[in-house]
């Protein structure tokens, strides 16, 4: 093929990549319903296991709540919907990131408790299908992913808001090779979007008391769409002049999340879509690990809360999937409790797991059989939560 038939093509490719991309700006635009829990009839909560080792976290993640909302299950008030196909294999057998058939049911819900899945890379056994985390935040519109990281001894009090529907991810499945020596992916950045997630940062800190707001870019570089990102911050803070806001890039961020006397001036934090990804999970260390760390996924509507570790196959190849720590869909429990409205249930697991991982610590997970199952430190937990 010419040189010319080369580009014409990418042409059309990139065409058709901008047409998906705007017609997604005019459905923001046009679908910002929202639900309000406290009138609601029933409030259905899916719990979907995932692959790997995330049925068996996520279900003890539903016996937690269980125990804390059986009051609301037996009035009815709560209904429980399990999604059973979110697997890697029903997802490679549809041949879709989630197939239609369990789309549909996750939108029979309000809200999503949902263990990890698995996301095929080059090289492993399955085809190039996208993630379902990216498919579901695209589909629910679920733009602002929440992650709060607090170690009170070593003066760390983060909350991240991550854009979850743009950036980097937005059509990383959707890059092409022009040629075998010329591979272009994209980042996307969208006026509506970036607003809402900024928003989104802002009403949180102002609710919750916080004083500062960061964004982080990597603005200096990538200048079109980081900065467009930036250059709305600084634009919204003007509506919030009680908030001191200042910015980092993304290189030099990560260093000062370690510098001991930097950190502890972060508090709320806002980051497009690749940056959050990766922040995150540094902050998440300081906490114990991305085994330790929930988050939240929010959208005007839908809401989907998760672990943020991956769903390790390895674990289940070697038959050690009832030793993987449940904390993680634990604290995205708390997330969702909060959520839904139901603050003082939230309130107790939180306590709970403090305790139990923390400070009293009497049993912990290791991932192999000389620590607790998972299903033994939920035990812990419950009889916890009973003395609280």
């Amino acid at each position: 093929m010419s040189t010319n038939a080369k580009i014409e093509e990418a042409k059309e490719k990139f065409g058709k990549l901008l047409e998906e991309q705007l017609k997604r700006v005019e459905q923001m635009n046009e679908n910002k319903e929202a639900y309000d829990f406290d009138k609601l009839e029933k409030i259905i909560i899916g719990v979907a296991g995932g692959d790997g080792i995330g049925p068996a976290i996520t279900a003890q993640g539903k016996r937690v709540m269980e125990f804390l909302l059986d009051e609301k299950l037996k009035s009815g008030k709560i209904e429980f919907k399990d999604i059973m196909d979110l697997t890697i294999e029903k997802r490679v057998e549809a041949n879709k990131a989630i197939p239609d058939d369990v789309l549909e049911e996750l939108k029979q819900c309000h809200v999503i408790l949902k263990g990890p899945t698995t996301t095929p890379r080059k090289g492993d056994p399955w085809p190039n299908i996208e993630s379902a985390n990216v498919m579901m935040r695209k589909a629910l519109d679920l733009f602002a992913n929440v992650r709060p990281v607090r170690v009170p001894e070593k003066g760390i009090d983060w909350t991240f808001f991550r854009e979850n529907t743009e950036g980097a991810y937005a059509i990383g499945s959707k890059g092409f090779a022009v040629d075998k020596d010329l591979n272009v992916d994209f980042t996307v950045v969208t006026q509506e979007g970036t607003e809402r997630i900024i928003r989104a940062a802002f009403e949180y800190a102002k609710k919750n008391g916080k004083t500062r707001v960061t964004a982080v870019t990597k603005a200096n570089i990538i200048k079109t769409t980081d900065g467009k990102f930036l250059e709305v911050f600084y634009k919204m803070a003007q509506d919030y002049p009680e908030i001191k806001v200042d910015d980092w890039y993304v290189d030099i961020m990560t260093a000062k999340l370690i510098d001991e006397k930097r950190r502890r001036d972060f508090q709320v934090v806002v980051l497009p879509n690749l940056y959050g990804d990766i922040i995150t999970d540094e902050a998440a260390e300081f906490q114990g690990g991305v085994g330790t760390a929930g988050s939240s996924n929010i959208g005007n509507k839908y809401a989907m809360f998760e672990a943020i570790h991956g769903s390790a196959p390895r674990m289940v190849d070697d038959g050690r999937a009832q030793y993987a720590d449940p904390c993680s869909v634990m604290r995205a429990v708390v997330l969702l409790l909060s959520h839904i409205g139901c603050q003082s249930e939230a309130d107790k697991l939180e306590k709970a797991l403090d305790i139990c991982t923390l400070t009293e610590r009497k049993i912990f997970t290791t991932g192999h059989s000389d620590g607790a199952t998972n299903e033994e430190l939920t035990n812990y937990i419950i009889e916890t939560i009973k003395n609280i």
